[in-house]
């Protein structure tokens, strides 16, 4: 099974990812002839034979060169599962990647892929503001390894950026480049082309800095980081991929040289999805454009409906930018929707913001996004509370910020739960 990859082309014509995920890499008269891929609840596998044994264990610890064309076999599911490999095969769809590797969060897809490629004494320069769990993640585990992070603003100029990487002196141990966009919560963009570039500057012959993307806020519809020069893109798979708040997952992509060293260490940290997430994961492939086109429409009504309301300050919103605004070049050039996460301040501090959330009704009070129902947080005190709060303000996380995820709900319905929730402000 693990060699089926499935058909991508008719007539010459390459299908496109909506079409493939209801069938790419699964071939089901290997199952029984199931229409839909089972799930494959197994810690380990049958050999047919002890050379075969031989052969798979040559191939996965890496005793000798991989033949053209030549997959590893099953074996253990911590190695690989049926399920993995195919929604694997599926993921690499929408990014157009050579490789994917599951984890069973996004923080442990991130914590991986910064520990594969960064050694002590390295550097790796990011964007800001990141999710919580990444920023705290990159200052506060990563120097005890003797790996240390330098933080630029999102929306900084590659003038400013490599000021400041002279300025710190990292010109020489920077190894990692990596970059959240749209920013979580400001929906701050960072661009990718101009990270790429930065990094082949200060790459030397022995030292080739990456670039990896996380890019869970516009999802694997909305833009294509490998395209613009990253190595490597990361999601949270819980969010949009996921899409129903019923699982936790995170994806990497890239090229398959660089995913098989993220799986060389995936395998001995042990934390690869199961077969039972990967599954739920292929059905939620299936809806993902259907769920993010709704999501989208929707978010158009709210964001204007908000950005016209006497209680709301400012509205953070990619499909407000205008021409002449640098985000919007920048927008224009990676993004191909405004997605479907709205931020916004209202008039007041945190006071006006908690009375707001407290009175929606079908709005739900909940961190995480991307998902089918509409959700609503308060970032400073919620996702990004670790961060302090002289560096909250510096990245533009004030107590009148409030940040939605809209879902798939009719959108009078949400214009009316948030009227009636701005009425009692």
């Amino acid at each position: 099974m693990s060699n089926y990859k499935g058909q991508k082309t008719i007539k010459g014509k390459r299908l496109k990812p909506e079409s493939l995920m209801m069938s790419y890499g699964y071939k089901p008269e290997l199952s029984e002839g199931a229409l839909k891929c089972p799930i494959f609840q197994t810690s380990t596998f049958v050999f047919k034979n002890a050379e075969e044994g031989k052969s798979f264990f040559e191939l996965a610890y890496g005793l000798r060169e991989r033949q053209p064309r030549e997959e590893l076999g099953l074996i253990y599911s911590r190695l690989n599962n049926p399920d993995l490999e195919i929604l694997e095969d599926r993921l690499t769809l929408w990014d157009e990647a050579e490789a994917a590797a599951v984890f069973e969060s996004g923080m442990a897809a991130i914590s991986t892929t910064l520990f594969q490629f960064l050694n002590p004494g390295e550097v790796v320069l990011h964007s800001e503001p990141l999710y919580g769990g990444t920023e705290y993640f990159i200052k506060n585990v990563l120097p005890r390894f003797g790996i240390h992070g330098v933080g630029f603003p999102a929306g900084a100029t590659r003038k400013e950026i490599e000021q400041l990487i002279e300025t710190q002196g990292i010109q020489d141990s920077l190894k990692f480049i990596y970059i959240e966009t749209p920013a979580n919560p400001t929906n701050a963009l960072v661009d990718i082309r101009m990270c790429s570039e930065l990094a082949k500057k200060y790459s030397s012959q022995d030292r080739q800095i990456l670039v990896g993307v996380d890019n869970t806020f516009l999802g694997p519809v909305w833009q294509h980081p490998l395209k613009h020069g990253a190595d490597l893109v990361l999601y949270s798979a819980t969010k949009y991929i996921g899409g129903h708040s019923d699982l936790i997952a995170g994806v990497c992509l890239g090229s398959k040289e660089l995913i098989s060293e993220v799986k060389s260490l995936r395998t001995f940290l042990g934390n690869m999805a199961g077969p039972w997430t990967g599954w739920l994961m292929m059905r939620s492939l299936e809806t993902l454009k259907l769920r993010m086109t709704s999501q989208t429409k929707n978010a158009r009504y709210v964001a204007d409906f908000l950005a016209e309301h006497p209680k709301v300050e400012k509205v953070y919103y990619l499909g407000h930018l205008t021409e002449g605004d640098p985000q919007f070049e920048i927008y224009r050039k990676q993004c191909l929707s405004p997605g479907a996460m709205i931020s916004f301040d209202i008039r007041g501090g945190e006071k006006q913001a908690f009375r707001f959330l407290n009175s929606l009704k079908l709005f739900k009070l909940a961190v995480s996004l991307g998902s089918t129902e509409s959700l609503a947080e308060h970032p400073a005190t919620m996702t990004h509370s670790d961060i302090p709060p002289e560096e909250q303000v510096k990245m533009g996380i004030t107590e009148k910020m409030i940040r939605l995820s809209i879902g798939v709900e009719h959108f009078e319905d949400l214009l009316l739960d948030l009227e009636q929730a701005l009425d009692a402000v």
